[in-house]
């Protein structure tokens, strides 16, 4: 396993340690070609859907028209990330299939580890489990992230066609679930020094995209107290997000992570200033009155330097919950492997909130080094690796019953 593992963390390697595979870059399409080619040799079934979801397949022996349980994660990355973000359980579900298979198992169902498409959303955060659950709308499609003619040339690059997308929706009959293996991406485990992590839910995000209008003029002969100006409402906004969620909504967490000033210049005030905002929290009422409150802030912030604000939603996902009955048997699989387990809530988005819609769905998360991710300082000792990948073969083995 780790052999493949360091095979992978070569494709789209970076100087600083990391990788970097966006969506249908080259360095993506050469780990899913490693990824078919790997299990392939080994023996497996392979195949790629009409979303460009990449598995492979084990069948069940003995089983005619056995459902499917549903192994792995995602093979890009955002721009200069780590290395085992998404990989780690690529590479663990591929593995568990191949000691399935070694040892001859007849297990009641068959065994897919699938890489999904996009799930960073380079284009549509969480495409390829979107369209197997049935949830990718044309309206999802129409307003991607870098635009839809972006997203229509991304599926052209990869020979899919957004008219087909669809096509790879499962029937909920068909599944037994889903199971992923995630590194934490945060520093809970490491800190309170516990091995596994039993994920009972995803965080809900919604994030906008904020325009302030103010007026550009001189920067030398624009007086301080007649100025209209746009990175001041932005310091303002940013500022009184930061202190409102830490005063009102603690335990979520807000963030201004893009700010961009026009025209740009030392010498010129700014008239523009443009704006990410996202928000997260695990409680859909909360979501609701942190969007009401953080808004508000923002207007205010606008008001306060005279300047006009613009408000266009970007994006939204409700929490999500994960299935109990997996958790149980996560936490049994860690204890017949003497491992400590604690359960918490994903403070990430990932595939299995897209999966929980039609079919019970788990998360198993192994610690993270510093809490570090989307980075390539990002790092999950070896040992938590193995820790990981054999309790995810634990968890299967308690679904397959005795």
């Amino acid at each position: 396993m780790r052999e493949d593992f360091e095979a992978l963390s070569r494709i789209g390697a970076t100087p600083e340690g990391g990788v970097s595979r966006p969506t249908f870059s080259a360095a993506h399409a050469a780990a899913r070609k490693w990824f078919l080619a790997r299990a392939g040799s080994a023996g497996l079934g392979t195949h790629i859907d009409a979303a460009g979801n990449h598995s492979a397949v084990l069948k069940a022996r003995h089983a005619q028209d056995a459902r499917s349980l549903l192994l792995g994660s995602h093979l890009d990355s955002v721009p200069g990330g780590g290395r085992y973000d998404g990989a780690l359980g690529v590479v663990a579900a591929l593995h568990v299939l191949l000691a399935f298979k070694q040892a001859g198992a007849d297990l009641p169902f068959d065994l897919e580890a699938i890489d999904f498409t996009d799930e960073e959303g380079t284009l549509v955060g969480l495409l390829g489990s979107k369209a197997i659950a049935g949830t990718l709308t044309p309206e999802i499609l129409e307003e991607a992230r870098g635009g839809h003619l972006a997203l229509v040339a991304g599926l052209q690059q990869a020979g899919l066609e957004e008219e087909r997308l669809r096509e790879a929706r499962r029937d909920p009959g068909s599944l037994a679930g889903y199971l992923e293996l995630h590194i934490e991406q945060g520093p809970r485990l490491q800190r309170e020094k516990v091995q596994i992590g039993v994920v009972t839910g995803i965080v809900g995000s919604r994030s906008f995209r904020i325009v302030l209008h103010g007026s550009g003029g001189h920067a030398g002969t624009t007086p301080m107290d007649e100025r209209r100006d746009a990175g001041v409402a932005a310091a303002r906004a940013i500022l009184g997000v930061r202190e409102l969620i830490v005063r009102e909504f603690p335990g979520s967490v807000a963030t201004i992570g893009d700010v961009h000033l026009e025209p740009g210049a030392f010498n010129v005030v700014p008239g523009l200033a443009r704006l990410a905002l996202e928000f997260r929290s695990h409680d859909a009422a909360e979501l609701d009155a942190m969007e009401l409150a953080v808004l508000a802030v923002i207007r205010s912030s606008g008001k306060a330097e005279g300047v006009d604000v613009e408000i266009d939603a970007a994006g939204r996902w409700q929490p999500t919950r994960l299935d109990p009955g997996m958790c149980d048997a996560t936490e049994r699989a860690a204890a017949a492997l003497r491992l400590t387990t604690r359960r918490l809530p994903s403070g990430a988005g990932h595939d299995a909130q897209a999966l929980a819609a039609i079919t019970p769905s788990g998360m198993i998360f192994v610690p993270s080094v510093g809490g570090v991710s989307h980075d390539p300082r990002e790092l999950t000792a070896w040992d938590d690796f193995v820790n990981g990948a054999n309790v995810l073969l634990g968890t299967v083995h308690e679904l397959a019953g005795p």
